[in-house]
């Protein structure tokens, strides 16, 4: 219950309504209560929910194909969306202009305003299936009569005139889910097996710790990396995913156990473990039961914080090219394109736009955490 001693100092009946109402208020109001104080923590929750939304409607969202090529757009610049044309409402872009520079020899791309491309939004486009067993022959957005020579390119395009914006919206799939797989895993075997050695100790706990470090003896690089190249080049994409997944949780969930077992240790011979062993509950019960909800508050920000690292630990290692390889396309083989530093001082967009994408996720991710782990903390007051 909470101490309404905490309040803040109001007289009359609002102050007597508000007390009424938290001590009767259940676990998950109080929760949303201390939660919806953060402000950083709202907005961030909000832009994670967007972006896992942009994520799982990739398909409907993306104007493109991510890997449609056009040898016309090699390296063409982003386009920004001009809402009026002629003083009426019109979205529009304008239709980019060809140069050659006889200096450096290369081409240049430059906007002509008088040439406007319409854009409009849920406009027809090329059959496809939305998550996989949905038909749609719709997009969000796009050019809303294309013709040749027409191009759409928000942020920007690659070497072989592949759409950036479209690349980052289906990367994001691969990105961002890479991190809740690899946190799951990490999460049963951290608290399954941090549990049982803390709960059980003995020689149960010596071999679990003496395997826990033998884990993290090892440096984490040359062990992704001895364990990426493993993998068979013939490997179909989405068995190469799960693998890589597999990888960047496989050093993740040792830290969790450590501080679940430093929690059981503590707790283990507490009246309320004593009074349920005697109830009857089981062992495994007691630990799913009472020992893990009591301490919730710290999972949920360990999970909330490891999350950002799986998300960049599959960055590095498909930046590094001993991660998820194309066709397969997450944020991280994205990168890769960026590290010729010519293709990055003729186009910085391929740098930037996947990178600003990681940086918002993992910016967002950290301030969600921040907020959930104080909102969980029983010790926090509600003011």
């Amino acid at each position: 219950m909470t101490d309404i001693t905490h309040l803040p100092p109001e007289t009359g009946p609002s102050l007597d309504l508000r007390a009424r109402d938290i001590a009767v208020a259940g676990q998950w109001k109080l929760f949303w209560l201390k939660f919806k104080k953060h402000r950083i923590a709202l907005v961030s929750l909000v832009v994670i929910s967007c972006m896992y939304l942009i994520a799982i409607f990739a398909d409907f969202i993306a104007p493109f194909d991510p890997n449609a090529t056009n040898a016309r757009f090699t390296y063409a610049p982003p386009q920004g969306i001009s809402l009026m044309l002629d003083g009426s409402f019109r979205p529009h872009v304008s239709q980019l202009k060809m140069t050659l520079n006889t200096e450096s020899m290369r081409r240049e791309f430059a906007p002509d305003p008088q040439k406007p491309v319409s854009v409009g939004f849920f406009v027809p486009s090329n059959p496809y299936n939305l998550l996989g067993f949905i038909p749609m022959q719709t997009k969000l957005f796009g050019l809303t009569d294309p013709k040749v020579g027409d191009s759409l390119y928000l942020f920007g395009a690659d070497r072989l005139g592949r759409d950036i914006f479209s690349r980052v919206v289906h990367g994001a799939q691969i990105s961002l889910s890479i991190g809740l797989v690899g946190v799951f895993l990490s999460l049963i075997l951290g608290v399954t097996i941090g549990g049982i050695s803390g709960f059980f100790g003995g020689w149960t706990d010596v071999v679990i710790q003496r395997f826990i470090e033998l884990l993290r003896s090892i440096p984490t690089i040359p062990l992704w990396m001895g364990l990426a190249a493993a993998i068979p080049v013939g490997w179909p994409p989405l068995r190469t995913y799960f693998v890589i997944t597999l990888i960047v949780s496989l050093i993740g969930w040792t830290s969790l156990a450590r501080e679940v077992r430093g929690k059981f240790l503590s707790m283990r011979n507490e009246d309320f473990v004593t009074a349920a062993r005697l109830d009857g509950m089981s062992e495994i019960g007691i630990i799913f039961n009472h020992l893990v909800p009591s301490f919730m508050s710290h999972i949920i920000a360990t999970l909330t914080l490891a999350i950002p690292s799986m998300i960049l630990a599959e960055t590095a290692l498909s930046f590094l090219g001993i991660g998820l390889q194309p066709p397969i396309i997450s944020w991280g083989v994205l990168l890769q394109e960026a590290q010729n530093i010519r293709a990055v001082s003729q186009a910085p967009w391929l740098l930037f736009t996947p990178a600003a994408a990681i940086v918002i996720s993992v910016l967002s991710l950290n301030f969600l955490g921040d907020g959930l782990r104080d909102a969980a903390d029983p010790y926090e007051a509600l003011t």
